[in-house]
């Protein structure tokens, strides 16, 4: 590996960060269109019958955990691609320092979910380890990501030990009637109405995520700068080693998260066992992440559908833009006026179908609005900011 960073792109990297940033949206989805505590556990609002749950079914067994794992380890990777292994980080600070402030922006006025914030903080810390060979990036990398999930399951454990049961009102997974109706007037008002909730639940989650997300982020970006490093996401390995990969990510990976799935769903999201739902899915998570990634390199390699990995590498070029894009599509939807007030109306299945429309949108306008101009917009902006002037935008 080059000391130096590298300036062309790779396709297979583009690729595979476009899928990342299509498939987070099917999680996401939940955060825009419903109040948070639904996010975890499902019955905290809307219809989890028939239809509707057989969309968080599908939604928790192939994209929960699963899409923002490949793009945390991208993040990482990219790290290496723009930095290199030399000792002159060049404008990774400046970088990060600009996307901290985009992600304040973003986290506390539009979007409380934002993972801008966390991987700024985590993209300054984690670039002191570029010099790292692969099996001590991987070494410390699974042992964050193992840290961090015994925290996680011992914190959600540690709810049965409170006498009398679980209650999810009591332990903040649900809301009561009264304030469930308060939480939607409020977003349905307008998007002014929105911001004091959405800026608290922003500022919470940047408290908590260190300690229960932030090792598995950052040993997710170590993961990512390892796999790098061996050729695994430039699709330089076997095709052979990307098949048997796939086979034995998915396999284990879905059986875990299915098992989680259909254990949260046969008990009734009984909060006494989401201890094993969330053990289960936070390693399955992992291996159909390595799956999934496997299968997007492996089609690469083979050269066939060279027009769906173009584009697909188009959304990927644009991943920033399309991040922000979404949230900006889905708080005019979801979110009072000057939006269309629709927060907490729209159940999972039309959820579902929205989250269709936005893929369809950006994977047809990716391509062509690449096709115009060197960088998205917001990728130009990132860009201009960090070099401190505007940066060439339009092709010539």
């Amino acid at each position: 590996m080059s000391a130096q960073p590298r300036l062309d792109r790779l396709t297979s990297i583009d690729a595979l960060r476009g899928v990342a940033v299509l498939g987070i949206l099917m999680m996401n989805i939940q955060g825009y269109a419903m109040v948070n505590e639904a996010y975890e556990y499902p019955l905290a609002h809307m219809d989890m019958t028939g239809a509707n749950a057989a969309v968080w079914a599908f939604a928790n067994t192939f994209f929960n955990m699963k899409f923002i794992t490949i793009f945390s380890a991208l993040f990482g990777a990219g790290i290496i691609l723009m930095v290199g292994e030399g000792d002159d980080t060049g404008k990774h600070y400046p970088r990060m320092l600009w996307l901290l402030l985009i992600g304040l922006i973003h986290a506390h006025i539009f979007w409380w979910g934002d993972i801008l914030v966390p991987y700024a903080l985590l993209g300054m810390l984690a670039v002191r380890a570029r010099k790292w060979s692969p099996a001590k990036l991987t070494i410390w990398g699974l042992s964050l990501i193992t840290l961090t999930g015994l925290v996680l399951v011992g914190a959600m454990a540690s709810m049965n030990l409170i006498p009398g049961g679980i209650d999810p009102v009591e332990v903040g997974m649900a809301l009561t009637p009264e304030d469930l109706a308060a939480r939607v007037a409020d977003y349905q008002a307008g998007f002014i109405n929105h911001i004091p909730h959405n800026s608290m639940m922003a500022a919470i989650g940047e408290v908590l995520a260190p300690l229960f997300f932030g090792g598995r982020l950052i040993g997710v970006m170590f993961i990512g700068m390892a796999l790098f490093k061996t050729g695994f996401f430039s699709a330089q390995l076997k095709s052979s080693t990307y098949l048997l990969t796939a086979l034995t990510g998915l396999l284990f990976g879905l059986l875990l998260s299915n098992w989680s799935t259909q254990n949260a769903l046969s008990s009734g999201f009984d909060l006494s066992h989401a201890w094993q739902d969330q053990l289960a899915n936070y390693v399955g998570s992992l291996l159909v992440a390595l799956g999934y990634s496997s299968v997007v390199m492996l089609v690469c390699k083979s050269g066939v559908f060279g027009w769906i990995v173009h584009i697909f590498a188009a959304t990927g070029r644009m991943a920033f833009t399309n991040y922000l894009s979404q949230t900006l599509i889905m708080t005019f939807i979801f979110v009072g006026s000057p939006g269309l007030g629709l927060f907490g109306t729209v159940e999972r299945v039309d959820q579902f179908k929205l989250v269709l429309v936005v893929w369809a949108l950006q994977l047809i306008w990716s391509p062509l609005w690449l096709s115009q101009f060197k960088y998205g917009p917001f990728e130009w902006l990132w860009r201009s900011l960090t070099y401190g002037k505007a940066q060439p935008f339009r092709k010539v």
